[in-house]
Formats: structure tokens, sequence, C-alpha cells
């Protein structure tokens, strides 16, 4: 997560940078709040969602969807087998951004 935010601050150099976070536990790693209070993390500031909430959580749609795709009811041979089938979904989102922007909850 450290080296995100550092490819972010390189990127969108002398900006105000404004991410809204899950509560997973890496956000809060002691590295991370160093850097946030260093000089360089001023560039930050962090949202962070209420505990609890995956439905404020646009990625937790993707999961659900992946899972209701490929894993729900499904018998796979091995672990090739799954990793295939993830492959596979991972190539219709890449193709299919209008319903990802739909099922995610970002487009009408």
């Amino acid at each position: 997560f450290l080296d995100f935010l550092h490819l972010l601050k390189e990127k969108y150099a002398n900006r105000f940078i404004v991410l809204v976070l899950d509560n997973a536990r890496i956000h809060y790693a002691k590295m991370v709040r160093a850097f946030l209070d260093s000089q360089e993390g001023a560039t930050f500031h962090f949202i962070f969602l209420p505990p609890y909430s995956p439905q404020l959580n646009p990625i937790e749609r993707l999961w659900k969807w992946l899972k209701d795709e490929v894993i729900a009811n499904v018998l796979h041979r091995d672990q090739k087998d799954i990793a295939q089938s993830i492959t596979r979904f991972e190539q219709h989102v890449l193709q299919h951004p209008d319903e990802v922007l739909r099922r995610i909850g970002c487009a009408a």
C-alpha cells in the first residue's frame, strides 16, 4: 500500500490526493502512519468508510459477481481450473467496462 501511495504521489505531483478507504489493517500500518506524518504524506487525506459497510464499497460488488460467476455452485477439477475460470472472468471484465460500471453502481 505504501508503494501505491508513492506511485500516486509521483504521478500526481503537486496535487492534493483524497482516498476513500475501507478499514483494512494495511491502511493503518505503522509504516503508512509514519509516511502520512512526514512532509511527503501531507499530500494525502484519507476518508475511511464505516466499519462493516460493504454496501459502500463498490469493489465488494465486483467480488460478489466473481464469486457468483466463478465459484458458487461450480465444481472445479483442480486449482488450475479455478485459476483459468478467474482469468476468463477478468478478460470479460476488461472487455465490458460498461457492465462493470453498472454492476458496481457507478453507471445507469
